[in-house]
């Protein structure tokens, strides 16, 4: 007969925190968001960390090399979607690596025998007025000159005008040699009273530009999460099919963390995989695996030498997995019951494995029930597919802005990868949606809102960080009727944009 669970399977529209006693030391600004994301021996540290809980899913509307950029400056990690060739996701993998802190890669190159109508609609296309002229054309060519607004006059100079007629030439340029540090670029152009400056190696080929501009970006992201060469940290998502082939790209194209992508982790293709990559590699390469929902799936991965879990079946916003087969569990249950076996794990082998919540999000405040449950960090898909840096397209719908977004189970996608059971390579059926999700802007002024939403609460139930939150924070069920007298009720709103939704 089968098994039926007693307690109902909850979401986290369920559940209200109730607030401790706070000190005076209790204010957002104590509070640290440091999280693990790698299992580590207990008394050590591990091996890599968040200065957020926060990670972008792997899905093709989420997570690019642009996004993974913009992501990490805030202290996050984006998984970059593996539902592409192996050569076009190493390809994102090493783009996002090639950026360090304040060193930009240059995205507007032209050879010295391009025109001023070149230069022209360069400047249209990229929004970028400076230009690098290499040998080659390439931003890693040896670098000739450069480009600026400065160096052409439209109203005096005719279109068909070689770019190597006007531009300024590298002898009459100041640069940084390769292997300088921020500090010192920046010291460079505050002295010269430059706008830009150009990093060259030995070879007088570029790599990078440091821009004035940049100097004021760089002070207010205080929590990058860099590697140890100032490199911005990037993850990536791998299959249980191709990984012989698609591992082996990707850590060359120095990627920091992996996770397999699927939609239920408790099998053992996971196990086999992630053999596969311990007997390779040993405990070198981090990658996480998952989803599962309960404590047999989270052990069942633990035991297999999995760096992090994921936790969660059907909880997307396009999602549907539930509808399709009937499999899953609210989010709010599921993260539950695998943190109390995460503990368990702990006493009994002295080994803490990170969980990740992924799905479930509604709103803001839901990120915050599922740290307090005991998820060490989040995956978000909506959240990030809204935001301006997102690979998604923008377009105007009934007069507002919106972008694409649309499940890796769906007929677009067609990431039949994350569900494969085995047999036909190909989605037998769709489990995603195709959709849109309203326009939010740029990432960094959502994520510091949604974070100071996280750090507020956590202050009323008088924690500073979030270990102490699993141990301390105290949890209500709530009923239908406390659902509504939560919100404005009884009133007629001036605003109903006070509630910003967050969900995957």
């Amino acid at each position: 007969m089968a098994t039926v669970l007693k307690e109902p399977s909850r979401t986290f529209n369920e559940y209200l925190l109730i607030p401790g006693y706070s000190s005076a030391d209790a204010r957002p600004e104590n509070v640290s968001l440091r999280t693990p994301v790698v299992k580590f021996r207990k008394g050590e540290e591990p091996a890599l960390s968040m200065n957020i809980p926060l990670t972008s899913a792997v899905m093709q509307a989420v997570s690019d090399d642009n996004l993974a950029v913009a992501l990490a400056k805030e202290g996050g990690i984006s998984f970059i979607f593996g539902s592409q060739s192996i050569e076009s996701q190493a390809a994102m993998v090493r783009r996002a690596k090639r950026v360090k802190a304040g060193f930009v890669p240059s995205d507007s190159n032209l050879r010295p025998d391009a025109t001023l109508h070149d230069v022209i609609e360069l400047k249209a296309e990229k929004g970028h007025s400076t230009i690098a002229i290499t040998e080659d054309g390439t931003s890693e060519g040896k670098l000739l000159g450069i480009v600026t607004s400065r160096d052409y006059r439209l109203s005096r100079m005719n279109l068909d005008t070689k770019v190597s007629e006007f531009m300024t030439p590298f002898d009459k340029l100041i640069y940084g040699k390769d292997g300088i540090t921020l500090s010192e670029a920046n010291d460079i152009i505050w002295d010269n009273k430059l706008n830009q400056l150009p990093i060259v190696d030995d070879n007088q080929r570029l790599t990078a530009f440091v821009f004035r501009k940049d100097y004021d970006s760089h002070k207010e992201h205080p929590n990058e999460l860099l590697d140890a060469d100032k490199r911005y940290v990037v993850g990536a998502g791998i299959n249980t099919r191709d990984f012989k082939e698609r591992v082996p790209a990707l850590l060359d194209a120095g990627v920091d963390v992996l996770t397999i992508d699927s939609s239920e982790g408790y099998s053992e293709w996971q196990a086999i995989t992630l053999k596969w990559i311990r007997d390779t590699y040993g405990d070198t390469v981090k990658v996480g695996a998952g989803n599962v929902v309960d404590a047999d799936g989270f052990n069942f991965l633990a035991d297999c030498g999995a760096d992090f879990i994921k936790i969660g079946i059907g909880g997307g916003s396009i999602c549907i997995t539930r509808e399709q087969k009937g499999i899953g569990r609210g989010q709010a249950s599921a993260v539950l019951e695998v943190a109390q076996a995460r503990d368990e794990y702990y006493k009994k082998t002295g080994v803490y494995i990170p969980i990740c919540s992924d799905g479930g999000i509604v709103y803001d405040y839901h990120m915050t029930l599922a740290l307090a449950m005991g998820a060490d960090f989040i995956m978000l898909g909506r959240y990030f597919a809204r935001f301006e840096e997102s690979p998604s397209r923008k377009l105007m719908l009934n007069g507002s802005y919106v972008k694409e977004y649309w499940g890796e189970g769906s007929s677009r996608a067609r990431n039949w990868q994350r569900y494969d059971l085995g047999g036909d390579a190909k989605l037998k059926f769709e489990e995603g949606v195709d959709s849109y999700v309203p326009y939010a802007g740029l990432l960094h002024d959502n994520v510091q809102l949604s974070l100071m939403k996280v750090k507020s609460t956590m202050c009323n139930c008088g924690v500073l960080n979030i270990p102490d939150f699993h141990k301390n924070a105290k949890l209500t069920l709530v009923s239908a009727v406390s659902i509504v007298e939560g919100g404005a009720h009884d009133v007629i709103l001036k605003d109903v944009s006070v509630r910003g939704t967050s969900d995957r």
